[in-house]
């Protein structure tokens, strides 16, 4: 079965949008440490949503049939970095969803010590995240593509 084109782009879809969240969410923080909460908030909200875009955009990708996932294999000196790059980034990926809605809810409510609560954890998760998700992305597809 042939992979349609607009499939086949959305690796680099994805490494994008984590890349301009990681870039949302440094900038937010940012603007909170100046005290500028409405830019922090929108900073905030426009990493959550650059989250559900690129949470769409994955699963798309998964889930398309014939697709699969790219096994990292050569060079193989390189594949214990890359799974110890890849393995933290996977599980701690799971906790950001949870972690993201209940810190912008927080916050949107005007429950700020809440929201700080919960923003100290979500923040260096979803951060790390993001920018492993794009170490994992420049290994996979740009340092050494694997054969298909």
């Amino acid at each position: 079965m042939e992979i349609p084109a607009a499939i086949r782009a959305l690796p680099h879809v994805n490494a994008t949008l984590n890349a301009l969240c990681a870039a949302l969410l440094v900038v937010g923080y940012w603007h909170i440490r100046a005290r500028r909460i409405p830019q922090h908030r929108a900073m905030m909200i426009a990493a959550f949503a650059t989250s559900i875009l690129f949470l769409a955009s994955y699963l798309t990708y998964h889930l398309y049939p014939g697709v699969g996932t790219v096994r990292f294999e050569e060079p193989a000196s390189v594949r214990p970095f890359y799974l110890s790059v890849l393995i933290p980034h996977t599980v701690l990926a799971a906790a950001v969803p949870p972690l993201a809605l209940v810190a912008l809810v927080r916050g949107l409510r005007g429950r700020y010590s809440k929201h700080r609560a919960v923003a100290r954890w979500a923040l260096p998760v979803w951060l790390f995240v993001s920018a492993t998700g794009v170490t994992v992305y420049v290994m996979l597809y740009v340092l050494f593509p694997q054969a298909s």
